[in-house]
Order: structure tokens, then sequence, then C-alpha cells
């Protein structure tokens, strides 16, 4: 059956590596706001950012649900950083007919560190794909707005070797 997974995660967590491994398992199609937002705007998006992933979010969902219900799963690899994210998405699911499975990384700071280092050298490099770079002032807005989920609202975690 066809399902809706939902990664959850802080930026650099490893996110989209997992969502690759799962879609080889899962045979499943991912949907990702940063490679929309690297394909349309080149990550050159600026102070819009965020309305910007907000409507490519609102994009996303509306067509994971169309994908699901053509029987095939998808992956959102795009953090669902807050419990308010999180339960809207279950809500947009159940509301279209569509499982939702959410899938928390739980990820150590000195690993998530490593994580971020080794991002933006790729980044730097020109290897980092859809990856931009994570400044101090990045880092400090997502570590701000990240809200760890509780036990309940997590269907699947996975702890990253650490």
């Amino acid at each position: 059956m066809a399902k809706l997974l939902c990664i959850c995660g802080k930026i650099g967590c490893g996110k989209t590596y997992y969502a690759n491994r799962l879609k080889e398992q899962e045979h499943a199609v991912i949907l990702s706001t940063d490679e929309v937002t690297y394909d349309l705007t080149n990550n050159q998006q600026g102070d819009g950012y965020d309305e910007f992933a907000i409507r490519v979010n609102l994009y996303l969902r509306k067509k994971a649900v169309e994908i699901v219900n053509a029987g095939c799963t998808v992956i959102l690899d795009w953090g669902f950083w807050t419990k308010e994210n999180r339960k809207e998405i279950k809500r947009y699911g159940e509301n279209n007919g569509v499982l939702v499975e959410m899938h928390y990384i739980d990820i150590d700071d000195k690993t998530w560190y490593e994580n971020i280092e080794k991002r933006n050298n790729e980044v730097i490099s020109g290897n980092g794909g859809s990856s931009f770079y994570v400044n101090e002032g990045l880092l400090n807005k997502v570590s701000s707005l990240f809200e760890i989920p509780e036990k309940e609202e997590i269907d699947i975690l996975y702890k990253p070797h650490q």
C-alpha cells in the first residue's frame, strides 16, 4: 500500500541521505523543497526564501497526495521542524485518505556539526548539489525553530551511525 513518508530532522542531519535509502527500499518518489528551490532559483532566492519554501511545500504536498493515490509511495524530504508542521501534514494526509508515516532522524550534536562542515565544504567546492551553505545565522535560525518531536509523533526513529 502506498503511503506518505515524512522525513523530520534538522538541517544537515542526513535527511536526503536517508530519503535516498528509503527510496530504494520502498520504490518511492522523493519530493524535496531544496531540490525545487535549487532547480528554479539556483539557491538565489534571497530574502524571499521562507515565503517561496512555504509555497513550494504546499504544492509538493498536493502532488504527494496525487502520487500516493496513484499507487506510489512518496517521501517528503523537507524537515518538519515544528510540532505544528508535523500535525498539519498528518491532518492533511488523513483528510485526503493517505497514510502518513513520520520518520525522525535523531543525530547527536558532534555528528551534526561534522555533517554541516562537510556539507559546507561540498558547497564551496561546487559539489553540493541542491545543498546550500549553512552559515552561523542560518544555523542559529534552524536551532531556534526546530522542535524535537515527542515519541507519540514519531512512527520511525532513525539514528545515524555516530
